[in-house]
């Protein structure tokens, strides 16, 4: 069995992709935005983290987070996310006898990638690419466009202007989760 370490830098800031069990056409991360939305309210509110940014796409998501001084247990906090997401569904899945057998509900691809941000460039790069997601993907012709992402809200505080299109997505090396 694989060992999956993960490098975790206490009060650290990292960069997440988490994935939808099946993508093809899957549309349920959008659909059930509010479910998504409440349950990170409700595991911020037991285990605070801030958001720096973050896009939610039909099938999969990107996050940046920045976690408390000496905190880095990011691993609970999407469990918990994850699984309160799954209990706000209807069980209409189909199953796996693997899954029956451990209890899993077959929404979630069982892991997530992240990465830690190592300084400014790598934090500007990683900001870029979870605006620029929602263009990369052909939903939308501008960032300010998609609804369900930090963009404006950046826009907001400074960090881009609205008319912002994109220009360095290609800094983040491996397309990652995608």
């Amino acid at each position: 069995m694989p060992d999956y370490r993960r490098y975790r830098v206490p009060g650290g800031c990292y960069f997440f992709t988490v994935v939808l069990l099946r993508r093809c056409g899957n549309r349920l991360l959008t659909e059930r935005i509010d479910l998504l939305r409440h349950a990170v309210r409700h595991v911020r509110a037991a285990r605070p983290f801030t958001i720096d940014a973050w896009v939610v796409l039909p099938d999969h998501l990107h996050a940046i987070w920045t976690l408390p001084e000496g905190d880095d247990d990011f691993p609970t906090r999407w469990r918990l996310i994850k699984t309160l997401f799954v209990r706000g569904l209807p069980p209409t899945e189909k199953l796996t006898p693997v899954r029956k057998r451990k209890g899993e509900r077959g929404i979630w691809q069982r892991r997530f990638w992240e990465h830690v941000i190592r300084d400014d460039a790598d934090f500007a790069a990683h900001m870029d690419y979870v605006h620029f997601n929602p263009v990369k993907h052909g939903l939308v012709a501008t960032p300010a466009e998609w609804p369900h992402s930090t963009f404006r809200a950046c826009v907001e505080r400074g960090l881009y202007p609205l008319s912002w299109i994109g220009g360095n997505q290609d800094l983040v090396a491996g397309e990652p989760g995608e």
